[in-house]
C-alpha cells in the first residue's frame, strides 16, 4: 500500500490486538475448566490433550489478532510478507511443541494401560516427540522460505559420517528397541545379570535401562550390553514364583509327624503374610541323611520376587516355636574332641545333645 498511516488504522490494528488478547484470555480460561473436568475421567489421554491444548490456543489466537492488525496497516507488500511469515512460523513452532506433547503422551498413555506393552519406558516416547519436532521444525524452514532439499540432502550425505561416530549410541538405541519389541523385560520386571546385578527395571530409554535394586541403589546398564549379557528374569511368563526353604529333623523324629505339623505351618503362613499365595499347593520332600538329622525341601508359592524374604521370615519363626511346641528337635552339629597324651584327635561328628565333651 502506498496511502499514508492514519488514526482509524492505528484504531482497528489496537482492536484487532486486544480482541486477540481477549480470545487468547478467554480461550485460556475455557481450557482451565475442561482441564479441570478431563481430571475426572479414567482416560488420561484428554488430560493431555487439553493440556497442549491450553498452549496452543492462546498463541493462535494472539497470532490472529496480530494478523489482522498488519491486515489493516498500510505496510508495503514485502513487509507485508515477512510478517505473515513470521506469524506463520510463530504459529507452526506452538503448534509443533503442542503436537509433540500430545503425541508423546498417548503414547505414554497407551503404554502404561498395557502389560505387555512397556510401560514406563521413555525410549518410544522419546523417538515420537523428536519425529513430531523434526516435521515441525522442516515445515517452518519451508514457511520462511527456505529450501529444505538441500538440508535433506546434507543429512544423507552426513548419514554415514554420524552413523560412524555414533556406533555405541545407535547400538544402544536399537538394542533397547529390540528388547521392548521382544518383550523379554519390560520396566516393572525383576531381573538378575549374570554379572550379579539385580533388582526392579525403573525404565529403558535410548542408551540405557535402570535398575532398582532392593536396597534402594540404582545400576545403570547400556542396552547393548543387557541385550548381549544372560539374564534371569524372575517377572516373566509369571510374576508368581516358588521358593525352597531347607529343614533338618533329628533321627529320632517321626516323619509323619513331622510332614503333618510342616503342613499346618505352611497353612497358616500362606493365610496370614502379605504376599503369599494361599492357593498354591506346598510341597514337602525329605531327601537328605545328613551328619546329624534329616534334611528336608519346603517348597512355597510366593506372589512376586520381593516377597519371598518375608513369607521365609514368617515361616521359618512359626516353624522353630510350633517345632518346639510339638517336641520336634532341630539338632545342631558338633564335635566329639578327645584329648590322647596331648595330640587332638576329631573322631567323628556328633550332635551336642547326644555326646558330651570328653577328656
Amino acid at each position: 500500500m502506498n496511502r499514508a498511516l492514519t488514526v482509524d488504522d492505528l484504531v482497528l490494528a489496537g482492536i484487532a490486538l486486544a480482541a486477540g488478547l481477549l480470545a487468547a484470555f478467554l480461550s485460556r480460561g475455557l481450557l482451565r475448566w475442561l482441564a479441570r473436568h478431563a481430571k475426572r475421567t479414567r482416560w488420561s489421554g484428554d488430560d493431555v490433550i487439553v493440556d497442549a491444548l491450553r498452549t496452543v490456543v492462546p498463541w493462535a489466537a494472539l497470532a490472529g489478532g496480530a494478523a489482522a492488525a498488519a491486515a489493516v496497516l498500510p505496510l508495503t507488500r514485502t513487509v507485508q510478507h515477512h510478517t505473515n511469515q513470521c506469524l506463520q512460523a510463530l504459529l507452526i513452532f506452538a503448534v509443533t511443541v503442542s503436537a509433540a506433547r500430545v503425541v508423546a503422551g498417548l503414547v505414554q498413555s497407551v503404554t502404561q494401560s498395557r502389560s505387555g506393552v512397556a510401560g514406563s519406558a521413555t525410549i518410544f516416547v522419546n523417538i515420537t516427540r523428536v519425529l513430531v519436532l523434526a516435521i515441525g521444525f522442516l515445515v517452518m524452514l519451508q514457511t520462511l522460505g527456505i529450501s529444505i532439499a538441500p538440508l535433506l540432502t546434507a543429512l544423507g550425505v552426513g548419514g554415514l559420517a554420524v552413523a560412524l561416530a555414533l556406533q555405541d549410541t545407535l547400538a544402544n538405541l536399537f538394542a533397547g528397541i529390540h528388547i521392548l519389541a521382544s518383550k523379554t523385560v519390560q520396566p516393572g520386571d525383576y531381573i538378575q545379570l549374570s554379572s550379579g546385578e539385580e533388582g526392579y527395571v525403573v525404565d529403558i530409554n535410548w542408551r540405557q535401562t535402570t535398575v532398582r535394586q532392593l536396597s534402594n541403589n540404582l545400576v545403570v546398564v547400556p542396552n547393548g550390553q543387557l541385550a548381549k549379557t544372560n539374564m534371569t528374569n524372575y517377572t516373566r511368563p509369571e510374576q508368581q514364583l516358588t521358593i525352597l526353604v531347607q529343614v533338618g529333623v533329628a533321627y529320632d523324629s517321626d516323619l509323619d509327624h513331622v510332614e503333618r505339623v510342616t503342613h499346618e505351618v505352611i497353612a497358616e503362613t500362606m493365610t496370614e503374610t502379605t504376599g503369599a499365595v494361599p492357593d498354591h499347593e506346598p510341597a514337602i520332600r525329605f531327601h537328605t541323611f545328613g551328619d546329624s538329622r534329616i534334611g528336608f525341601t519346603v517348597i512355597l508359592g510366593v506372589g512376586e520376587f520381593s516377597d519371598q524374604f518375608r513369607i521365609k521370615h514368617e515361616f521359618i519363626k512359626r516353624l522353630h516355636r510350633r517345632y518346639r511346641e510339638e517336641g520336634i528337635r532341630i539338632p545342631a552339629p558338633a564335635r566329639t574332641v578327645a584329648l590322647q597324651q596331648g595330640a587332638v584327635v576329631i573322631p567323628h561328628q556328633r550332635t551336642a545333645a547326644e555326646v558330651p565333651v570328653t577328656d
